[in-house]
C-alpha cells in the first residue's frame, strides 16, 4: 500500500449533530451540508502511538484548535464536525503523519505543539485490542515509568485512578513482548462490607465473583478467544491470594489488586513469593478497607516497613488522577472533606 493511499482520508457525510454552533436547516434539523466526518487509516501500532502523542496530546490539540471531535480506534482516526474545521484538522493530521513517516517529526506550529513531536513512541504507551492505552495524568505517567524501572511497585490511591488498569496494560504488554513467561493476577477474597452468604456451585463459582474485576480488565485489553487460550495454558492465572501460599513465582508479572484488604500476614506472605525475573505491582485504596474490625491492613503497614528498601517504589494518586465519570472525582473530594 502506497503512502499516498494510506494518507487518503475516507469521506462520509452525515446528519448526526456534533456541536451546537453548527447551522440548522429551515426544518430545525441539522443541515447535512455543514457536517462532515472523515477517517484516516493508520499503518501500525507504532504509527498510531506516535501520531496520538503523549497523553493523547495531538488529539486534544486538534480538538481545541479546530473545534472538532476526534476519536481513535483500531487503526482508524475519525474527525467529525463542521466541514471547514474537519478539513483543516485532517490536513493537520496528514502533515503530522508525513513527518512521522519521514522521520522528521519536529513541529513548528506555534499553538502548543505536542511534546513528543519527534514521533517516537513512549515506553508508557500500549496498543492493545485496537486502542492506545496511556497515562492521562503526570502521576499516572510516573507510575508507568516506575513499573518499567522497579521490580516491585506499590501504588496507593482512590478509586478510578487507573491503578489496576495501567498495571494490567503493562503486564499484558510485557507478556506479549516475551519479557515475562506468565501473568498472575490475584486479590484477597474479602466481602465489601456485606455478607454474601452461601454461594452455590463448585470452587470456581464460589471465588469467581471476587475475581470478576480482574477478568473485566483483562478482557478489555485482550480478545476473549486469545485470553481464553492463555488462561487454559496457564500462561495467565487469575486466583485468590490464598492460593499464593507456598509458591515461588519465577519469570512472572504479578499484580495484587485490592491490597488494602490484605492482612499484615497475607501481605508478608505475598511479597515473599517473588522469584527470579519477576516483577510485581501492588494496588490499593487505604480509604476503603473491608477487613473485619481489629485486623490490620497490610498495605497500610508496608508504607512504614518498606519505605527505605531499595528496589521498591511507592506511587501515590489523588482525586486529580480520577479517569472515571467526572462525578467520581467530586465524590472522593467530598468524602475526604467529611472524614477530616
Amino acid at each position: 500500500m502506497t503512502v499516498a493511499r494510506l494518507l487518503r482520508p475516507h469521506y462520509r457525510r452525515t446528519s448526526r449533530p456534533c456541536f451546537g454552533s453548527l447551522p440548522r436547516n429551515d426544518g430545525g434539523g441539522w443541515s447535512r451540508r455543514f457536517y462532515l466526518e472523515k477517517t484516516i487509516k493508520l499503518a501500525s501500532d507504532q504509527e498510531a502511538i506516535a501520531l496520538y502523542g503523549n497523553l493523547d496530546e495531538r488529539l486534544r490539540y486538534a480538538e481545541e484548535t479546530f473545534k472538532v471531535r476526534v476519536s481513535a480506534r483500531n487503526y482508524r482516526l475519525t474527525v467529525s464536525g463542521a466541514k471547514g474545521s474537519v478539513e483543516q484538522a485532517v490536513e493537520f493530521f496528514q502533515s503530522e503523519l508525513e513527518r512521522i513517516r519521514s522521520g522528521n517529526g519536529s513541529d513548528s506550529r506555534p499553538s502548543r505543539p505536542p511534546s513528543d513531536a519527534a514521533g517516537t513512541p513512549s515506553a508508557t504507551n500500549f496498543f492493545l485490542k485496537g486502542k492506545v492505552i496511556q497515562a492521562k495524568s503526570k502521576n499516572q505517567e510516573a507510575y508507568l515509568k516506575a513499573i518499567q524501572t522497579y521490580d516491585l511497585v506499590i501504588t496507593i490511591g482512590p478509586a478510578g485512578t487507573g491503578k489496576t488498569y495501567l498495571a494490567m496494560a503493562s503486564a499484558i504488554d510485557a507478556l506479549k513482548r516475551k519479557k515475562v513467561g506468565r501473568l498472575i493476577l490475584t486479590r484477597p477474597a474479602v466481602e465489601a462490607g456485606e455478607s454474601l452468604g452461601f454461594l452455590p456451585g463448585d470452587l470456581y463459582a464460589k471465588i469467581n465473583p471476587y475475581l470478576r474485576p480482574l477478568y473485566d480488565a483483562l478482557y478489555d485489553m485482550m480478545d476473549f478467544e486469545e485470553a481464553a487460550r492463555y488462561l487454559q495454558r496457564g500462561t495467565i492465572e487469575v486466583a485468590p491470594l490464598a492460593y499464593m501460599r507456598g509458591r515461588t513465582l519465577n519469570d512472572s508479572f504479578v499484580i495484587l489488586d485490592e491490597g488494602q484488604n490484605c492482612t499484615h500476614e497475607q501481605m508478608k506472605m505475598f511479597l515473599t513469593r517473588l522469584g527470579l525475573s519477576t516483577r510485581a505491582v501492588v494496588t490499593g485504596d487505604i480509604t476503603q478497607i473491608d477487613l473485619p474490625r481489629g485486623k490490620r491492613s497490610g498495605l497500610v503497614a508496608i508504607q512504614r516497613i518498606l519505605h527505605e528498601v531499595k528496589g521498591i517504589q511507592f506511587s501515590y494518586f489523588d482525586e486529580r488522577d480520577v479517569v472515571r465519570h467526572p462525578l467520581v472525582q467530586e465524590i472522593i473530594k467530598a468524602y475526604d472533606k467529611h472524614d477530616r
